[in-house]
């Protein structure tokens, strides 16, 4: 996870485009200017990011099941909720599915939990919606291919169908940074 640069998945963990769900992880980086004001001397990771951090998976997967055609921007955020407290250096599951595809518009429900001591706690939830556009500049589109195959996720130049696809989990990776 870059926080400075708004990349918020380190890893595609599991795509399954039959049942159009995703799940990432991220680790949240043990320092950033970010920490520095939110807040001294007690860093948490806002919960606007860990919304970002949904969003972007949610993305990630509307894209890998279209083929990379078309762009999801957010427009609304029906419902978050922020449950617990997510501390530098804590990994993320990142999960997202697919609620509804039409006309352009897609939405997405998305959970994030985090791993403790004794169990996972879920951290955040939320409802988002997409309008999908054109990619907007030249090259774009050739970015967030370069981003998706970086992060482990599905890349075709047409709409996905068939078996889940498993990826390595993130063990021992460092700040902002996955291990494959």
């Amino acid at each position: 996870m870059n926080l400075e640069y708004f990349q918020m998945v380190d890893r595609v963990e599991a795509f399954d485009p039959a049942r159009r769900t995703i799940r990432c992880l991220a680790q949240v980086p043990e320092r950033s200017t970010v920490f520095e004001g939110h807040f001294p001397g007690y860093p948490v990771m806002p919960g606007t990011l860990l919304v970002e951090a949904v969003a972007q998976a949610g993305g990630f997967l509307l894209m890998a099941l279209d083929g990379y055609s078309r762009m999801p921007v957010l427009t609304q955020v029906v419902k978050a909720r922020i449950r617990d407290v997510v501390e530098p250096g804590a990994v993320l599951t990142i999960e997202a599915e697919v609620q509804q595809v039409s006309s352009g518009l897609s939405a997405v429900d998305g959970r994030i939990s985090v791993a403790g001591p004794e169990a996972r706690t879920r951290a955040a939830e939320c409802e988002i919606r997409y309008r999908t556009v054109p990619f907007p500049a030249p090259g774009l589109r050739d970015l967030v291919i370069a981003r998706a195959r970086e992060i482990g996720a599905p890349v075709t130049g047409a709409p996905v169908t068939g078996a889940p696809v498993t990826g390595a989990p993130v063990t021992g990776a460092g700040p902002g940074e996955a291990q494959r």
